[in-house]
């Protein structure tokens, strides 16, 4: 495979380190053909006007951070905005001392499109769309960039784009901030832009200072933070994009709360987002929840401990061991060995091409290496492609850096135990990590 060296050195450096990569994703994705065609069908139903919200389960390690990344380069490749953030002790889906705010903060910081996937997108769509807005003025009016008929036209269209979020939660709040936004470009004002994308960022932490800064009285605050999402998603459409996809990891961490009053409220919010995607409530938004098996079916502190929740969610009589990938939970199912042998021949010829060198690994020592790592005790149930994957690339570094050994001696030494160790089946389940594969 032909790949940067940019990308390569991030893919490498990124498996080795147990995180997953934002860019790359393609050259290394190996199965959940049908979890990913599951998951597209939602953002086709976002396109058209509806919403969605799924939940992606599995073990630490198991691919669940890996599936969103992937689904995240997917969509944007359509002209989808895609908000992303991991949940934290710091950030909640609502709390009493900012913590659901600062969740959305996060979003925002990591708001992404095609041309900028790195994140901080915000004032690149407020341009782009008022931009966009003027050369269609231009063209259907036959006009020239300085004829003065020109900016009544566009204000007039941008007008009508703002006039359409009016009958929405908070709408009205969102429009005149939109309005403040684009005077501030016509006028070339860019103190102005900037202050206004301070708040579409949430970062005023009084309405006195918004007030005095933009002469608005209002704020986006714990309580009231999901609505400008929604407000977000129906902004973008009307600006060109096909709609947002927002995407919300380590779920675990509303399990971990240990006030149970607390965790409900968080669990109330999840509620919300559910009910107004499966109502109709809310368009061109699609949410995707992870997290692992425990923090969602343990019946004391998991989601399904909010029976509102566990009643829409849990799986009927009738499912058993067959997948049901049109279900609001996605349940990941491990890599065949298969899967991870073609997996550990793409990282193969990735590490290869990184440090220049002639493949030195054979088909049959991938082979040995995924009998050795299966045949460990636990591993039917409890290794996940992290563990192998961190193994192989030590492998592979090792044997680039000492010339004379062979793979087949490096797998039958005693002095490479850890891949004949047991797998820890209570760290596999019950640690709480902080990055997942």
């Amino acid at each position: 495979m032909k790949i940067p060296r940019r990308i390569a050195q991030t893919l490498i450096n990124s498996l080795k380190g147990g995180v997953v990569p934002r860019v790359g994703l393609p050259y290394i994705t190996v199965g959940r053909k049908d979890e990913i065609d599951a998951l597209l069908r939602d953002v086709e139903i976002i396109s058209e006007g509806g919403a969605s919200f799924r939940f992606v389960v599995g073990k630490y390690g198991s691919g669940k951070s890996f599936l969103l990344q992937t689904i995240r380069n997917y969509v944007m490749a359509k002209n989808f905005v895609v908000v992303d953030a991991d949940l934290s002790p710091e950030r909640r889906l609502q709390g009493t001392r900012g913590q659901g705010l600062a969740t959305y903060k996060e979003l925002i910081r990591n708001m992404s499109t095609k041309t900028k996937p790195e994140g901080g997108a915000l004032s690149l769509i407020l341009d782009r769309w008022i931009s966009s807005v003027q050369q269609e003025v231009m063209v259907s009016e036959n006009l020239s960039a300085t004829d003065p008929r020109l900016a009544p036209l566009v204000e007039k269209r941008i007008s009508a784009v703002i006039y359409s979020l009016n009958e929405m939660v908070h709408g009205f709040d969102f429009a005149r901030l939109l309005t403040l936004y684009y005077q501030a470009y016509v006028s070339g004002n860019d103190e102005t832009k900037g202050k206004v994308l301070k708040w579409f960022r949430g970062e005023y932490n009084t309405k006195s200072e918004a007030r005095q800064e933009l002469g608005v009285n209002i704020l986006i605050t714990d309580d009231d933070w999901y609505e400008y999402l929604k407000l977000f998603a129906c902004f973008l459409k009307q600006a060109g994009y096909a709609g947002m996809l927002v995407l919300i990891d380590e779920l675990v961490n509303i399990y971990k709360i240990p006030n149970a009053i607390t965790r409900q409220y968080n669990y109330e919010k999840i509620l919300t987002m559910y009910n107004d995607a499966m109502q109709g409530k809310a368009q061109h938004l699609g949410f995707i929840l992870s997290g692992t098996p425990q923090c969602m079916e343990d019946p004391r502190r998991g989601v399904y401990s909010y029976e509102a929740l566990r009643s829409r969610l849990a799986e009927g009589h009738f499912s058993g061991e067959h997948k049901d990938l049109l279900s609001p939970v996605i349940r990941l199912q491990p890599l065949t060995n298969e899967e991870m042998l073609i997996l550990v021949e793409k990282l193969a010829d990735i590490h290869a091409g990184l440090y220049e060198y002639t493949q030195i690994v054979t088909q049959q020592d991938m082979v040995d290496f995924i009998e050795i790592e299966f045949s460990r005790i636990g591993a039917d149930s409890h290794i996940t492609p992290r563990e192998v994957i961190r193994d192989f690339i030590e492998v592979l570094d090792i044997v680039y850096q000492n010339p004379g050994i062979k793979v087949r001696a490096i797998l039958g030494s005693d002095t490479f135990s850890f891949a004949k160790d047991p797998v820890n089946a209570e760290a596999t389940d019950d640690q709480f990590a902080e990055f997942e594969l």
